[in-house]
Order: C-alpha cells, then sequence, then structure tokens
C-alpha cells in the first residue's frame, strides 16, 4: 500500500508542478507581450510624426525641382504649396 500511495502522490505533484510551471509560463508570455507593446507604442508616434515631418517637407522638394526644371509655373507652384501648406 505504501508503493500506491507513493505513486499517487507523485502523480498529483507532477500535474500539479507542470501546470504550475505552465502557469507561471503563460504569465510571463502575457507581461513579455505587454511590455513589448508598451515599450513599442511611443516609438511608433515619435516614427509616424517625423515621417510625416520628413513627407511634407519631401513634397515641397519635389516642387522646387518640378518648378527649377520648367515642368510647372510659378502660379502652379504656388497653388500646390499652399496646398501643401494646409
Amino acid at each position: 500500500m505504501g508503493g500506491m500511495m507513493d505513486g499517487s502522490g507523485m502523480g498529483n505533484s507532477f500535474f500539479g508542478g507542470f501546470f504550475g510551471f505552465g502557469l507561471i509560463l503563460l504569465i510571463l508570455i502575457i507581461a513579455i507581450f505587454f511590455i513589448v507593446r508598451w515599450m513599442m507604442k511611443p516609438h511608433a508616434k515619435e516614427q509616424n510624426s517625423s515621417n510625416r515631418v520628413r513627407g511634407e517637407s519631401g513634397s515641397k522638394e519635389v516642387l522646387k525641382k518640378r518648378l527649377a526644371s520648367g515642368e510647372i509655373t510659378e502660379e502652379e507652384y504656388d497653388r500646390l504649396k499652399k496646398k501643401l501648406d494646409d
């Protein structure tokens, strides 16, 4: 009988240990996910705002090049630049 009790006790501690470890592992994975998400959020906002600024200045550079090459007139340049500023 002592052997049976040892066996069943081992089984219970095995499942308790396995599910306990699994639960800890799951909590750890979820925590890492939220930490990474939290760390990337401010960076993504900074990156989007800098891309927007670069895009606006890039568009103005294209307009200047088109004006310089004679592709558009000064009136068209002023009109398109005003649209970009809005």
